[in-house]
């Protein structure tokens, strides 16, 4: 699957179940680690599991098998590692502390118009 589908499907199984402000910060060209990374956020450590869950049952539904899943047994931070779209679903106060955007440096988000209209800020 191209980086950019797998993105959209990342962000649809997100929005699915409500997740807040999802953002997705274009890397490429900053690591070789992925081209994309999605930061999106969960109201409470139950929503941020089922937030993650909600990806590896897409990502396994399209037969792809992540590369690793980090954080799950605390449920504040857990980072899905999908290779070429690497997704951090994060409490607020987690998210807010470690400001990824800000690391990424946001000029490379990718336009609004691919985020759903639940996820612009």
């Amino acid at each position: 699957m191209e980086p950019e589908a797998l993105r959209d499907l990342i962000v649809e199984a997100l929005d699915d179940l409500k997740a807040l402000d999802i953002r997705i910060l274009d890397v490429r060209g900053k690591t070789a680690i992925t081209d994309f990374m999605v930061v999106a956020s969960g109201t409470s450590d139950r929503h941020v599991k089922a937030l993650s869950n909600s990806v590896l049952k897409s990502l396994k539904e399209h037969g792809i098998k992540p590369a690793g899943i980090e954080g799950e047994t605390e449920s504040e931070w857990i980072l899905v590692d999908a290779r070429d779209v690497v997704v951090h679903v994060m409490l607020p106060k987690v998210r807010d502390f470690y400001n990824l955007e800000k690391l990424w440096d946001v000029d490379a988000e990718v336009p609004e118009d691919v985020l759903p209209a639940r996820g612009r800020h």
